[in-house]
């Protein structure tokens, strides 16, 4: 189980890229919005997409669940 956490700053293409708490690429804590603990990245993107419909996974630390 991870804590996960969306980028409230918009990429390039208008996505908001959902990251784990361990991330490399972590927004700073004013840049990001607590999405909870999730056993995949699915369910952490599917959370965020209830917030946001433009999250996709982090191409760094979801490869799997990174789209765009």
């Amino acid at each position: 189980m991870d804590h996960y956490y969306a980028n409230l700053n918009a990429q390039y293409n208008g996505d908001h890229e959902v990251h784990k708490s361990s991330c490399t690429r972590l927004p700073l804590p004013v840049n990001r919005l607590y999405i909870g603990i999730y056993a995949t990245c699915r369910e952490a993107v599917s959370a965020a997409k209830l917030k946001n419909p433009r999250a996709d996974g982090c191409y760094y630390c979801s490869p799997t669940c990174h789209t765009r």
